[in-house]
């Protein structure tokens, strides 16, 4: 962590951000977000820039899905850290945030099923916790059937996670790590009963079903510290065929299973809007559950992320299309300035700067 602050964010309940520890003066958080400009799975100078760009002093940054090893991948052109190059790359996009204050955790993936054979070394089968295949056409990505873990292959599944904890932290100089356990890739694909149907000792019951994600959490909190370690869940959602069948039961597993590793936070994806004006929002037994640090995301605008924070519903509130259109989206909620509008043709394109860095600040 940054000299002069202290080592983790937890911090009293105030909402007045002059009494707020001098590393968490902004409950405003820049989720995770994909955007496919790291050809060939290498991070790119422009990065610099990008995040940079939505660096506030004491802000927390979470950086793009970021793949664990060469069969973590489901997508085109999205960055990797398990090689030098890769970890390389990485280095100078970390120093431009903390040049400006701010913290970055690297969010550490592993795809699962959500992947093809083209996206494999040696044109292999992509792994999952199933050989259950995803339906053709669900997402830019066709989807080539999956090859099930045998039992003895998870752990080595785990170890790379692990490795690619310890590239971010001890070789590009990451604050910390997110493990990434939602949205329907490999994590989930364990987690959730509509995907898992396994009948060893990863499959089955609940605590069964989320041996795999508490086991890839003890050994990513012992080889880097549980102080710079989150986890990111979706419980509710059913992104890539991954539901379950009682969600709330797994949120509140997960969320006091994670207490015993003692790490940083807890990320944890809402229920998207179910219409206009109308958001589901997590049960307040997860929040109470996790003793550490939440974090709450899923469509937040200024008012309703107030609010979540007010009411005790999170500590953080992650911010995606709105930070990815507005780089100085803290300072545009303190002034109640207007904001960009996000251009959805733009997020995934391979352009360097259109939709990218070319979006406008206030001044």
């Amino acid at each position: 962590m940054h000299p002069n602050c202290p080592t983790e964010f937890r911090h009293e309940s105030s909402t007045d951000p002059d009494t707020l520890p001098c590393c968490f003066l902004f409950r405003v958080v820049l989720a995770p977000l994909t955007r496919q400009r790291s050809y060939g799975n290498v991070p790119q100078p422009h990065a610099v820039l990008y995040y940079s760009q939505r660096t506030t002093p004491g802000g927390l940054l979470i950086a793009e899905a970021t793949g664990v090893s060469d069969t973590a991948q489901g997508y085109t052109d999205t960055p990797g850290i398990w090689t030098r190059e890769q970890v390389e790359a990485w280095k100078p996009i970390v120093d431009a945030v903390h040049a400006k204050g701010g913290f970055f955790f690297c969010q550490i993936w592993h795809c699962g099923r959500v992947s093809n054979r083209g996206f494999q070394p040696n044109g292999q089968d992509p792994i999952s916790s199933t050989d259950k295949p995803l339906t053709p056409g669900i997402d830019e990505a066709r989807f080539t059937p999956p090859r099930r873990l045998r039992t003895e292959e998870i752990p080595a599944i785990v170890d790379d996670f692990r490795l690619a904890a310890r590239n971010a932290i001890e070789a590009a100089g990451f604050d910390g790590v997110e493990i990434h356990g939602a949205h329907g890739y490999l994590i989930d694909q364990f987690m959730k009963d509509e995907v898992n149907d396994r009948t060893d000792k990863y499959g089955g019951s609940l605590e069964k079903r989320c041996r795999f994600a508490l086991e890839i959490v003890e050994a990513v909190a012992n080889e880097i510290g549980p102080d710079r370690v989150g986890i990111r869940l979706s419980p509710f959602a059913d992104y890539m065929e991954s539901g379950d069948s009682n969600p709330e039961a797994l949120g509140l597993h997960m969320a006091e299973s994670l207490n015993q590793y003692g790490i940083l936070y807890c990320h944890m994806v809402e229920p998207r809007m179910t219409a206009v004006g109308e958001m589901e929002q997590c049960p307040r037994t997860l929040r109470k559950a996790f003793k550490g640090t939440f974090i709450v995301a899923g469509g937040y605008a200024k008012e309703d992320g107030n609010k979540a924070v007010e009411e005790g519903r999170g500590d953080l509130v992650a911010y995606g299309r709105l930070f990815l259109a507005n780089p100085d989206l803290p300072r545009r909620f303190r002034q109640d300035a207007p904001l960009n509008k996000y251009d959805r043709t733009t997020f995934y394109t391979p352009d360097p700067v259109v939709g990218y860095t070319d979006y406008p600040f206030l001044e």
